[in-house]
C-alpha cells in the first residue's frame, strides 16, 4: 500500500530517527493489532547511545516527565522507575533523536511509547511541552480524564495512539489542530457525544474510533476523507451511509461500521470504493439488497452483511469477485442465492448463509418470520439517505392485488 506523506521533514524524521518504534509500520503490516512488540522497543532504546548532554529542548522535557510522573499513581511494570534525573533520552519509553532542519545538531525527544504499560493516572498539562514529539503511544493502560488542550503545542506529532485506557469526555477537537497529524486511534475509551465534521477534512491515513460511546450522525461531509482505513464499530451513530461515500473512491480500503446502528439501504455508491479490502456493516439495521455494483469491488477480500436485514438475492456477482476470501451474510433474510453462492466453500471462500430464508439450506429462519419479511418488501430505489445521514422509513406498503 502506497502512502502519501505531505512533509518530508516529518519523513525524515520518522524513517531514519524513529523507524523502530513507529505503529504506523506495523499498521500498515496489521492494521487491526491491538498491540506493539515492547520488547523490540526496549531494544532498540538501549542501543541508543551515547546519551546526548541536555539541552534547553530536553530541559523542557524533563519538566514535563516530571510533571507527567507526579500523576502516575499505578506503575506495576515500573516503566517509570528510572525517570530520574535530566537525562530523560535514559528513561524507558522515552525516545530521543536529532531535531530535523534544526541548523545545529540538537536532540530532542521524539517519541513516547508506553504501550501495553498498565499504568494509571492522567495526562498533565505539562505534556505540552514536548512539542518535538512525533510519536506518543500510549494503548493498553489505565490512563484517564481528558485530553489536555496543550498538546496543540506537538506540531511535529504524526502518530497518536490513545486506545485502550479510560479516557472521558466529547471527542478530543485538539487532534484536530495537529497539522502533521496522520493516524489517529482512540478506540476503546469512553468518549461520546458527537463526531464533529471537520474530523473528515483532516488528512489522516487511518481513523480508528470504536468502542467509544459517540451518539451522533454520520456527518454529511464524511466522504471527504481521505483516510484507508475508517474503523468505527461499537458506537452509535443511528444513521445510513451517505452516497458521499462514493468520494472516499481514491483512498479508503477498509470501512468497519460493525455494530453502530446503521439503518437504510447500502447505497450503490459502495460499488465505486475500487479500493476497498474489508467492507464489515455486520450487528445493524441495514435493509434491502445487495447493490449489484458490489461485483466491481476486485479487491475486496473481506465482506460481512451479517446481522442486518438485507433481503432478495445473493448475486454471483459478489461470490466471484477474484480476490474474496470471507463472505458472511448469516441472520438476514435472504430468499436465493446465484450459481456459486450456494456452496461458496468449492471456490476457497469461507462463508456463512445461517438463519436466512434459504429454502434448501439448513439453520434457517421460521417460515412465519421470512413470510412476514416477504410481506414487507424493501424499496432501495425511493430511498434517500438524508443531510447528516438520517435515514427515512423503507417499508413499501404491502400490495393488494
Amino acid at each position: 500500500m502506497a502512502y502519501s506523506y505531505s512533509s518530508s521533514l516529518i519523513t525524515t524524521f520518522l524513517l531514519l530517527s524513529l523507524l523502530h518504534l513507529s505503529s504506523f509500520h506495523n499498521f500498515l503490516a496489521a492494521k487491526h493489532s491491538h498491540h506493539t512488540s515492547s520488547s523490540a522497543l526496549h531494544h532498540h532504546h538501549h542501543r541508543l547511545s551515547p546519551f546526548p548532554a541536555p539541552n534547553p529542548r530536553l530541559h523542557q522535557a524533563y519538566i514535563a516527565l516530571q510533571a507527567w510522573k507526579r500523576v502516575i499513581y499505578s506503575d506495576p511494570k515500573n516503566f517509570t522507575t528510572n525517570w530520574v534525573g535530566p537525562s530523560v533520552c535514559h528513561y524507558t519509553g522515552v525516545y530521543c533523536a536529532p531535531l530535523p532542519n534544526a541548523t545545529t545538531t540538537t536532540t530532542t525527544v521524539a517519541g513516547i511509547d508506553l504501550n501495553l504499560g498498565d499504568i494509571a493516572g492522567f495526562l498533565p498539562n505539562e505534556l505540552g511541552l514536548l512539542s518535538d514529539l512525533a510519536l506518543l503511544h500510549l494503548n493498553s493502560n489505565r490512563f484517564c480524564g481528558l485530553i489536555p488542550q496543550t498538546l496543540s503545542n506537538m506540531s511535529l506529532l504524526f502518530e497518536l495512539d490513545l486506545s485502550n485506557n479510560r479516557f472521558v469526555g466529547p471527542f478530543p477537537n485538539v487532534v484536530l489542530s495537529l497539522p502533521s497529524l496522520r493516524y489517529l486511534d482512540i478506540r476503546y475509551n469512553d468518549f461520546e457525544g458527537s463526531l464533529p465534521p471537520s474530523l473528515f477534512t483532516k488528512s489522516f491515513d487511518a481513523i480508528f474510533l470504536n468502542n467509544n460511546r459517540f451518539t451522533s450522525l454520520i456527518p454529511s461531509n464524511f466522504g471527504k476523507s481521505s483516510a484507508s482505513v475508517l474503523v468505527f464499530a461499537n458506537n452509535n451513530f443511528d444513521s445510513c451511509l451517505p452516497p458521499s461515500i462514493a468520494n472516499l473512491a481514491d483512498t479508503l480500503e477498509e470501512l468497519v461500521l460493525i455494530n453502530t446502528n446503521l439503518s437504510g439501504c447500502l447505497p450503490q455508491e459502495v460499488g465505486f470504493l475500487y479500493k476497498l479490502k474489508l467492507l464489515d456493516v455486520s450487528s445493524n439495521k441495514v435493509e434491502g439488497p445487495i447493490p449489484y455494483s458490489i461485483a466491481g469491488l476486485a479487491h475486496l477480500e473481506q465482506l460481512n452483511l451479517a446481522h442486518n436485514r438485507f433481503s432478495g438475492i445473493v448475486p454471483e456477482g459478489v461470490c466471484l469477485l477474484p480476490n474474496l476470501v470471507n463472505f458472511t451474510f448469516s441472520y438476514n433474510f435472504f430468499c436465493e442465492e446465484e450459481g456459486v453462492c450456494r456452496n461458496l466453500t468449492s471456490e476457497g471462500i469461507a462463508y456463512n448463509d445461517s438463519r436466512n430464508c434459504l429454502p434448501e439450506k439448513p439453520l434457517q429462519r421460521r417460515k412465519k418470520e421470512c413470510d412476514a419479511a416477504a410481506e414487507h418488501p424493501v424499496d432501495c430505489y425511493g430511498y434517500h439517505c438524508g443531510g447528516g445521514g438520517a435515514s427515512v422509513p423503507l417499508y413499501s406498503p404491502p400490495s393488494h392485488g
